[in-house]
């Protein structure tokens, strides 16, 4: 009896150290604001897309998802320069789900129904001139390039998009209905193989399971590739430099030059921003010399 019990102890243990270990990699990556009390559960609860305080906030921004590891850099200098502005609420949503949220006046994510209005959204060069409307100032501040996240070793010894084709490779697409960066990597896919490129990740792979197309792919992605539910992921560059800075084991295949694009970050103050001074504050230190030393810290280009 004594030997099923202790058996019986075992195992629950063993479950429970598993459980602990397929959330070893879980957001959020950043650094929580301070708190009366810290309720963070990974894999259950943890939001890891909207920071600070959203209860009567002087700045609200809204960012495309894939800059959300700035943000502890980024805010952090922003207060110093302007300590003026201490209670800053933060969404690093795809930039189309913010895009519609602008439009429509209110998110939902789970239980919670968030209305706040923002007072700047910064998104990918395309996005922004479908939101033209809706701004009164828009600059580029930043670019970018695309590579491929794969596990540390590259156990499926892919060395380039081309790779992609081929039969048991599991990859994590991000859905170009949903993000700017899916679009994007389709143009990729195009310059390197062809439409037959194209159609074999898109719609072949996609059609078997082995191309999993995500709504989120600044979390989905890394995650993938970190839990090995996928063998490659086409990310922004800066992805992959960050989840190195956390020590993740991840690496980076570089795509060539010619098969590869540069995507431009602009960012622009709404028409109905509720504190337009802020907004303007903010977007002049974005684009000042210490905002551009803190993209380039997390691998960005800024010229």
């Amino acid at each position: 009896m004594k030997r099923i019990l202790l058996a019986g102890i075992t195992l629950l243990l063993a479950r429970h150290v598993s459980a602990q270990q397929n959330h070893q990699f879980d957001p959020p990556w950043n650094q929580p604001p301070a708190a009366g009390v810290n309720f963070t559960v990974p894999g259950v609860d943890n939001i890891p897309d909207l920071y600070g305080d959203i209860t009567d906030p002087q700045l609200v921004i809204f960012f495309a998802g894939n800059q959300f590891m700035c943000l502890d850099s980024l805010l952090a200098s922003f207060k110093k320069a302007y300590p003026q502005y201490q209670r800053i609420f933060v969404e690093t949503l795809p930039p189309g789900i913010l895009a519609d949220q602008i439009k429509q006046g209110s998110l939902t994510m789970g239980n919670l129904r968030i209305t706040t209005q923002p007072d700047v959204y910064a998104a990918g060069k395309t996005r922004m001139t479908e939101m033209t409307p809706y701004m009164s100032t828009t600059a580029a501040y930043a670019y970018n390039q695309l590579s491929l996240m794969v596990y540390k070793g590259n156990p499926k010894n892919i060395h380039g998009l081309t790779d992609l084709r081929q039969q048991g490779i599991r990859i994590s697409m991000p859905n170009p209905a949903w993000e700017g960066i899916g679009r994007q990597i389709e143009t990729a896919y195009k310059k390197a193989g062809g439409e037959e490129l194209l159609q074999a990740v898109m719609q072949a792979k996609t059609k078997d399971s082995s191309t999993y197309l995500t709504r989120i792919h600044h979390r989905e992605s890394p995650l993938r590739i970190l839990y090995q539910e996928s063998d490659v992921a086409p990310v922004w560059s800066s992805e992959v430099i960050y989840q190195n800075m956390l020590g993740h084991p991840v690496e980076e295949i570089v795509i060539p030059e010619k098969e590869n694009i540069r995507a431009t970050y602009m960012i622009g103050q709404l028409k109905k921003a509720p504190h337009p001074k802020a907004a303007e504050d903010f977007i002049k230190f974005i684009k000042s010399a210490e905002g551009k030393r803190i993209y380039r810290m997390y691998g960005f280009q800024t010229e």
